[in-house]
């Protein structure tokens, strides 16, 4: 929300709010789409939507469920997907940690990894029970709630022999946590700065960025836009392991637009596990 330079312009306030959504076509001026169809696109807080053909996407019920489409194989999906595979260049053996990990992002960072091989992944995450998901239902080797203490102290408990990948949700002190485990040539993905949303104060960058130097590591940012030629592959490796039950995914779903704020304020707090869901009801 705040008046900075961004790779998007901040929110207009009393203007509706955009985003990622799945709807049903009612009306159509397009032979593309017939009435009944469903179709994501990014007109996003509204119960109705006029929507260029060109800015639609038709979405297959019988392939997943329609929320799959707004969190594992939608945006969040490709931004786990590319951010891991092509932007860190991910290899098999290498050791990854994951902040934010019980997030729509993090979570499927975590499990990809594993399906391709990681020698251990680690999660971050902010409450006892997201830890517990991750180890139990998820299969991270490690996780640790990072409210309990000093996150380098139990990274370096998490991931003794260091790690090779950071794949970054939130920033701050997670950040520097990782710079300092990140082994010799170790990249980072830089994906979300959480920890400093809406901050109306500059925040303190990590304290170690001279260890970038001589660890010769890689830091990368990530935005999804840049890497939508992942998209068919994407879609057939993720849709591949959903079926086969090897990668899961959570939601958790708010009914009625008019608890959306709540929804949003309760993303920000980390209340979620999983995408976070407005969902729609007639």
């Amino acid at each position: 929300m705040n008046d900075v330079k961004s790779y998007v312009p901040p929110f207009k306030l009393d203007q509706p709010m955009d985003g990622g959504a799945v709807g049903e076509v009612i009306a159509s001026a397009d032979e593309r789409f017939a009435v009944g169809d469903h179709v994501l696109h990014g007109l996003g807080w509204r119960e109705y939507a006029d929507v260029p053909a060109k800015h639609a996407t038709k979405v297959d019920a019988a392939l997943a469920p329609l929320s799959a489409y707004l969190g594992v194989l939608g945006m969040p999906g490709l931004t786990a997907y590319a951010g891991l595979f092509e932007v860190a260049s991910f290899k098999e053996g290498d050791a990854v940690f994951v902040s934010g990990a019980a997030g729509a992002v993090g979570s499927q960072v975590g499990q990809l990894a594993k399906l391709r091989g990681a020698s251990r992944v680690i999660g971050s995450a902010g409450s006892d029970e997201k830890v517990k998901h991750l180890v139990e239902d998820l299969g991270f080797d490690a996780a640790f709630n990072y409210k309990n203490g000093p996150v380098a102290e139990q990274l370096r408990e998490a991931a003794p022999d260091g790690i090779d990948v950071y794949f970054d949700n939130v920033g701050g002190d997670h950040l520097e946590a990782a710079i300092g485990s990140l082994n010799v040539h170790g990249r980072a993905t830089i994906c979300g700065m959480i920890a400093q949303y809406n901050n109306t104060e500059s925040t303190p960058g990590p304290r170690n960025m001279a260890l970038i130097i001589g660890k010769r590591l890689r830091l990368q940012g990530v935005l999804v836009g840049d890497h939508t030629a992942l998209q068919p592959q994407f879609v057939e490796d993720v849709s591949g392991w959903i079926r086969s039950g090897e990668l899961k995914y959570s939601e958790t779903v708010v009914e009625g637009i008019e608890n959306g704020y709540d929804a949003f304020v309760g993303l920000l707090r980390g209340e979620n596990t999983g995408k976070m869901i407005v969902s729609l009801t007639r």
